[in-house]
């Protein structure tokens, strides 16, 4: 049994494979995450791997079912990550996945510097140019918007844990895609892969899937896009996949 708080939830993840600890006053999941944890490149066995700003703790938990290695994953709210922490226990996976409550800024001495085969990070997406644009809700500002953060720092960071040779995944909006690269090369972080995804044929791309190499040689490749839902707005095949862990 696992216990739950106020209106917190115990639902599925990808099928009945995994389960989490979900709060819609404090935080839920959202899609972004479950295609990072796709997307991103991970050792199928041995290997170190880190989630950045992991909130509930999905990241890790999508990425146990990909690889045998170890994950951490690290969240500055200490409420998402005791909700993280359960989710963890309660899924059986405490020898494998482990939730640190820290600032992401303050992590690389503590778990050590240039030692991880990937880092992941689902960053706030939002600039903060006025306290009016902050959502009310102080989980979901600091979740969303660049107020513990910002989009360098996660860069910056993700370079300093990843080993030369490791891959960095991010999951961001199209729109910051410039800003990401150039930071991704300041800190030594060469673009490997980028994917753009779509709610449908004929919209706009609203999601930014990127990943590079630390220390790697430049070749950007474009991959095909993604499109969540058909003409009769239901998921794509390939997203069927994906969110059925099948892929």
């Amino acid at each position: 049994m696992v216990e739950l708080i106020g209106d917190e939830r115990l639902d599925y993840l990808l099928g009945e494979n995994l389960k989490i600890i979900q709060s819609p006053s404090v935080f839920s999941f959202s899609l972004d995450a479950v295609l990072l944890a796709n997307f991103v490149s991970v050792p199928m066995k041995k290997g170190n791997l880190v989630d950045l700003c992991s909130g509930n703790g999905v990241i890790p938990l999508f990425l146990s079912l990909r690889t045998k290695g170890t994950i951490l994953g690290v969240e500055i709210q200490e409420r998402l990550y005791n909700m993280a922490t359960r989710s963890v226990a309660y899924n059986q996976l405490e020898e494998r996945v482990q939730m640190i409550h820290d600032d992401i800024k303050e992590i690389p001495p503590v778990i050590g510097y240039e030692k991880y085969d990937v880092v992941t990070c689902n960053p706030p997406y939002f600039q903060t140019d006025s306290l009016q644009e902050r959502n009310l809700n102080e989980h979901y500002a600091i979740a969303r918007h660049e107020i513990l953060c910002t989009l360098e720092d996660t860069i910056r960071i993700a370079s300093q844990l990843a080993k030369q040779g490791g891959k960095v995944a991010f999951v961001h909006r199209p729109g910051r895609l410039l800003d990401i690269i150039t930071l991704m090369r300041l800190y030594r972080i060469e673009p490997k892969r980028v994917q753009f995804v779509y709610p449908k044929k004929g919209k706009d791309a609203n999601i930014l899937l990127i990943e590079g190499i630390k220390d790697g040689k430049p070749d950007l490749k474009i991959l095909p896009p993604l499109f969540v839902y058909n003409t009769k707005n239901e998921y794509t095949e390939e997203m069927g996949y994906i969110l059925n862990g099948n892929k």
